[in-house]
């Protein structure tokens, strides 16, 4: 066991080095903090859509989906808005341009007469410029496949 016997006092001497552990510590926390933040923020409105088997098409910036879920009730992004207000909503969203494209998708449970009803409504409202989501990459059950 070794000891140092020699007394100068309180006096330190001075270490010039940094000490980066605890800095690399705090740094690798806050990365866990967010890889597990990160998926956890991103809210979406639960729909089941149905599926097409087309070529994806390249995907905007920052779409503008218009969801209608399986009780019929319509959302902009993930806020919920009433049918009697899809016009204004849609143009606070998009400021007023009119020529931007709406993304509309439905839960496959919607019968069709209601997505038509929505369409028309976006039609009313000034917006023509629509394309319809579904998944992509899953063949249709009983539909033949493109060739």
């Amino acid at each position: 066991m070794g000891a140092r016997l020699d007394d100068d006092g309180d006096d330190l001497a001075e270490n010039h080095e940094i000490n980066v552990t605890p800095f690399i510590d705090v740094m690798l926390v806050l990365l866990i903090i967010f890889m597990v933040a990160a998926p956890l923020s991103t809210v979406d409105v639960h729909v089941d859509l149905p599926v097409s088997t087309a070529k994806p098409a390249q995907r905007p910036d920052k779409p503008l989906y218009l969801t209608i879920k399986s009780d019929l009730s319509l959302a902009i992004g993930n806020d919920a808005i009433a049918r009697a207000q899809i016009g204004p909503a849609l143009d606070e969203f998009t400021e007023g341009d009119r020529q931007k494209r709406i993304f509309l998708r439905a839960d496959k449970t919607v019968p069709y007469g209601q997505l038509m009803d929505v369409m028309n409504m976006l039609r009313r409202a000034g917006y023509l410029k629509i394309a319809l989501v579904g998944l992509e990459g899953v063949p249709v059950q009983g539909l033949p496949q493109a060739r």
